[in-house]
């Protein structure tokens, strides 16, 4: 059971410095907002444009305040 909860923590820490690397990226924020809410679409997750671009303003303001 430790070991499945170090992959998680794993894969939570990756998918954490991933979303950091996109975010910090040196790409305009409305470009930037369009790949991440293709990116969780792709992944299946499927919310309304609305409620998309609510999870990732929340998603960067998170990372950012990570610092």
């Amino acid at each position: 059971m430790k070991g499945l909860n170090l992959l998680f923590a794993f894969l939570g820490g990756a998918a954490v410095g991933a979303m950091a690397g996109i975010l910090f990226a040196p790409e305009k924020g409305s470009d930037t907002r369009a790949r991440i809410c293709k990116m969780l679409h792709d992944k299946g997750i499927r919310l309304k444009k609305e409620e998309m671009e609510q999870l990732v303003d929340q998603i960067a303001e998170e990372v950012k305040g990570v610092k």
